[in-house]
């Protein structure tokens, strides 16, 4: 593992390439095995890859029990900050053994054996993490749904997993709002087909609930007379726990993660890519919901013997938009891996960065961003701010840890704003045509990987080849595709311009709205901005500017929406057909920050759209609805 942290990028990458086995065997010899591999890469069920096949490894072992042994059981593992209920509280590695041991043993008394599944429905309390790891202890398959998620979207994903157990909390919390958990459970599992049988469920004191005799009981009691669980003995190949991409409709998709290459990528990626190392405090500030609470909340972090920090908050309202800054400040973070969304909030509340003072910032050495495309504007503020390198890089729940990034264990590339830097090694990137043939340098085209996926990704979807096969494979025979749209440039760099679908066809040209996006967000009022395709009789589609402004600006709303369409113009020209802006007061959003651009143009082209379950605010669908009838969307053409 040593010589793979010594390299620089370009002979790190190059070795990936060319010897891929060799080099995630190197990594490989990071873990405890409790059995070494038949093989490295298994491809004998082409397009299904299989790493470390014949291997077997626990990764709770690997995340908590080989740091006692190694004499950390008095080290940090979690520490907890709830700026909800001011609560905080140090969790360490020995202690954290003997919590997830023992809840292990509590499922095991409820009957889940290996490859049964668990769904933990739960708020960003330590509970949820030692549920999580439990599962990975005794080999049974966790399954995280987002906590508050509508009842209907949690009983597809009941339906789809059929969990023998289900372990949630009475509720959690939001500024000024108490979300009620139970109702909502024993509303999904009336709705879902699989019926549970038992339930475990952590009391809040905000808010009291009854439980259902003979199938829920306290978490306190679950764990009451049961003897610890010891770690089971898994296969590699064995699944670790599935989680749903959000938004679905029908039958979820459930991304697949299994135990072995799941635990050697997520370690080597904590060094070579954030550089953060056994002993240092790394905080993902993201939700064990999303894919980023899962790999760089829970196992990244522990499996690097790092302290992880799991926050109960937002970035401004909780109190102020120094909440990050305190977090930093008290907890000695490092690494710090958030949306860019956030620091847009934080930069629209407090552009001058005065929150900051007060604050001694000085351990963090790296911000990662992540999770939506990284304006530049919003990069070079926080830089400014923080006087840190800001690092945009590109990943998503499938992949399950970057695609692209600066790699900053391994060496330091020149920042380029807008671009996620190069390929992580082990990812093979390619642009391709509709032909699907590669792109020259420059121009846009479909991101795919080429195949195999190296380990961490997902091998298939729960119970559902198929449809891994059309919604990835089927396109370009031979490649992953990732459903985003870029291009690379001559010194390789990669640039991730929108999703597939947010490709706008003006006229015969395919233009991307993050390319519009950028240019708006440079605007100095502009807080966010979002670009939408909208459907136009002469032109096909035409892109419509919708802007957040900064607090504190007064300016006319003209004013400012005509120099925005002058700033298209100028940047990318007359080509974008680029005509009408508008101020609204927020954006569309799903819990974990993306903005429901689809949703928009649905609603201006006047065609039906699902509010997705995942959605943080319904009530910014309607002013966006009322804000685009007042300029005539949608329009009869």
């Amino acid at each position: 593992m040593t010589g793979l942290m010594e390299m620089d990028y370009q002979t790190a990458f190059r070795r990936s390439m060319d010897e891929p086995e060799s080099f995630w065997a190197e990594a490989a010899e990071a873990l405890v095995w409790e059995r070494k591999w038949d093989s490295v890469l298994n491809d004998s069920e082409a397009p299904f890859y299989h790493w470390f096949s014949g291997g077997q490894i626990n990764t709770c072992y690997n995340a908590i029990d080989r740091h006692l042994v190694a004499g950390r059981r008095n080290k940090p593992a979690i520490y907890y900050d709830s700026a909800m209920t001011g609560t905080k509280r140090t969790i360490t590695y020995g202690e954290l053994l003997e919590e997830v041991a023992l809840f292990g043993g509590a499922l095991n008394k409820l009957g889940v054996q290996k490859g049964d599944r668990v769904v933990i429905y739960m708020p960003m309390v330590p509970e949820a993490l030692v549920a999580m790891l439990a599962c990975a202890r005794i080999g049974a398959v966790h399954s995280v749904v987002f906590g508050g998620f509508a009842a209907k979207e949690l009983a597809t994903r009941i339906d789809d997993a059929q969990p023998k157990v289900i372990v949630s909390a009475t509720c959690g919390l939001e500024p000024a709002k108490v979300v009620h958990y139970k109702p909502l459970l024993d509303q999904a599992i009336e709705i879902a087909r699989h019926k549970v049988q038992r339930c475990v469920i952590l009391p809040r004191p905000e808010a009291a609930v009854e439980l259902v005799e003979g199938r829920d009981i306290w978490w306190a009691d679950a764990i009451t007379d049961v003897e610890p669980a010891p770690c089971a003995p898994t296969a590699a190949t064995d699944p670790l726990y599935v989680l749903y991409t959000s938004g679905t409709t029908g039958k979820p998709k459930g991304v697949l993660r299994d135990h072995g290459g799941h635990a050697v990528a997520l370690h080597w990626s904590m060094g070579a890519i954030y550089n953060c190392h056994e002993g240092d405090v790394f905080w993902a500030a993201s939700d064990i919901g999303w894919v980023v609470g899962h790999s760089y909340i829970c196992y990244a972090p522990l499996l690097a013997g790092c302290a992880t920090v799991l926050y109960e908050g937002k970035p401004v309202g909780t109190p102020d938009p120094g909440a990050f800054w305190r977090i930093i400040s008290e907890y000695n973070v490092r690494t710090l891996f958030t949306a860019p969304t956030a620091f847009r909030a934080i930069k629209r509340e407090d552009a001058a960065g005065k929150y900051l003072d007060g604050y001694d910032i000085s351990s963090l050495k790296y911000l990662f961003l992540a999770g939506e495309r990284c304006d530049p504007d919003t990069l070079e503020w926080a830089a400014s701010e923080l006087h840190v390198p800001v690092i945009d890089h590109w990943w998503q729940t499938e992949t399950g840890w970057p695609i692209a990034s600066n790699c900053e264990g391994l060496e330091h590339l020149p920042i380029k704003p807008g671009s996620p830097t190069k390929a992580v090694p082990g990812w093979d990137v390619r642009i391709l045509g509709e032909d699907g043939e590669e792109v020259a340098d420059g121009d846009t085209g479909n991101i795919v990987v080429k195949l195999p996926l190296p380990p961490g990704a997902l091998p298939t979807l729960w119970h559902d080849d198929q449809g891994y096969i059309s919604s990835y494979l089927e396109r370009y025979p031979g490649y992953f595709l990732t459903g985003d749209a870029g291009y690379r440039d001559e010194d390789g760099y990669l640039y991730i311009m929108a999703r597939i679908d947010d490709i706008i066809n003006v006229a015969g040209h395919r233009l991307s709205t993050g390319g519009m996006e950028e240019v708006l967000s440079a605007h100095p009022d502009v807080a966010e901005c979002a670009v939408i395709g909208v459907a136009e009789r002469l032109k096909g589609e035409v892109p419509l500017g919708m802007a957040v402004l900064k607090s504190g600006v007064t300016r006319p709303h003209e004013e400012i929406t005509r120099e925005l369409v002058k700033l298209i113009r100028e940047k990318i020209g007359p080509v974008a057909y680029f005509k009408q802006a508008i101020v609204v007061e927020r954006l569309p959003k799903t819990r974990s920050g993306k903005i429901l651009r689809g949703v928009m143009r649905k609603i201006a082209d006047g065609k039906p759209y699902k509010v997705p379950g995942t959605i943080d605010d319904p009530d910014a669908l309607d002013e966006i609805g009322g804000s685009l009838k007042a300029i005539g969307y949608p329009k009869s053409i």
